[in-house]
Order: structure tokens, then C-alpha cells, then sequence
């Protein structure tokens, strides 16, 4: 499994210690969004995107934040330190939604994240410069591959007129039309209207 593609977002201010988001793609079938990029006290690292961990107010059983000093939905008040503790003696707050399991895949995640941000920062100075990030989304990719691999389908009045009617057709639907309204006969009468022959075109898929 290989990194085929990284895109960073860089943050406005530089001073931050996020200083960018990415998303990165496996073999060209998997994208990973929402990766940031901080930095720590012995250079950039690359944090797994992760989600707020929550439980149950004791009252109402409606979820909340585990540093959250209230019920959002019924205002009990919360014990603000019941967030269980990880190794470090650090309170464990938020979860990571996708991560690597072995030291091999991060220790890749990270040169290859911290080496494509470092390289943005340098095309940020450039002139005319776009971030693809938010501009080109990877959802749009799949369907521009689709795209070049099967010719545009233009509607058929783009190709050609649309047929004109059967005048046959025609005659055969005022036909019938009038067998359906008998009052219509006695009120408005029409000449009759030869139903068409075996010779017609139309007329020997209709006997």
C-alpha cells in the first residue's frame, strides 16, 4: 500500500501550532480527510483525524462532551473530570476515527505528510498560487475519470430532429378515439376515416 497523493490546507496564521490540514490517498482508491499538521516541540508531526468522546447524562441519557460542565439538553450538572486517564496521566478526550497500527505505516504517514506540506509552503509563495485542498474535491475524481472513459451522450435533438409523426399513426388514434365516445359521433359527426391497409407501413403491425 502506497501514499499516491497528499493535499494540504494551509492555516492563515503561521504563528498557530496547527499549521496545516491534509488528506492523503492510498493506491489511487482511498482517501483519508482531515489529518492535521502541528507543530510540537521537536519539529511538525502528523495527527490521525479523531472525534469527541462523549457518555450518557445520568438524567436525561442525552450525550455529551467529556469536559462539558452541564447537560446540553436537560442542564444537570456534570462531573467535569470524569474523562478516564490515558498512560501519560493526560485525560482522554477525543478518539481517532482512522490510524495506522504498526510503526512501519506511521513512520510513512509522516514523511511522506511533513515532506508535501513542506514543499506547499513553498508553492504558497509563488505567484497565482490555488490551493486544491477545497478547490478540487476527490469526490469530483472519480467521476472525471468516468467522464474521459466514456463518450458524452448528447440528447437526440442534438443529433438528429425528432421524427416526424406517422400520419398513418394519426389516423389510426382519431380511429379508436372516436369508438370510445359515442356521443361524440352523434353529436359532431365525422366522416369516416379509412382504417389503414394491409400495403401501409404501420398498418400490418396493427391487424
Amino acid at each position: 500500500m502506497n501514499i499516491t497523493e497528499v493535499r494540504i490546507k494551509l492555516m492563515a496564521d503561521p504563528n498557530d501550532r496547527l499549521q496545516a490540514f491534509c488528506s492523503i490517498t492510498f493506491d489511487h482508491s482511498f482517501v483519508i480527510r482531515d489529518l492535521k499538521i502541528i507543530q510540537g516541540t521537536k519539529g511538525s508531526f502528523v495527527a490521525m483525524p479523531s472525534r469527541k468522546l462523549t457518555d450518557r447524562c445520568p438524567h436525561c441519557e442525552m450525550k455529551n462532551h467529556l469536559r462539558a460542565a452541564y447537560c446540553n439538553d436537560c442542564g444537570t450538572p456534570l462531573d467535569s473530570e470524569r474523562a478516564i486517564d490515558e498512560e501519560d496521566g493526560r485525560a482522554k478526550l477525543y478518539a481517532d476515527i482512522a490510524h495506522p497500527i504498526n510503526s512501519d505505516c506511521r513512520e510513512m504517514i509522516q514523511q511522506e505528510v511533513v515532506a508535501a506540506f513542506q514543499e506547499e509552503m513553498v508553492r504558497a509563495k509563488q505567484p497565482n498560487y490555488i490551493c486544491r485542498y477545497d478547490d478540487y474535491g476527490e469526490e469530483n475524481y472519480a467521476r472525471l475519470k468516468e467522464s474521459e472513459a466514456t463518450p458524452d451522450i448528447l440528447p437526440m435533438s442534438a443529433h438528429q430532429p425528432a421524427p416526424e409523426e406517422d400520419s398513418t399513426q394519426r389516423r389510426v388514434d382519431t380511429a379508436h378515439a372516436e369508438k370510445r365516445d359515442p356521443h361524440a359521433e352523434k353529436q359532431n359527426p365525422q366522416p369516416e376515416i379509412p382504417f389503414p391497409s394491409e400495403s401501409d407501413s404501420f398498418g400490418a403491425g396493427v391487424m
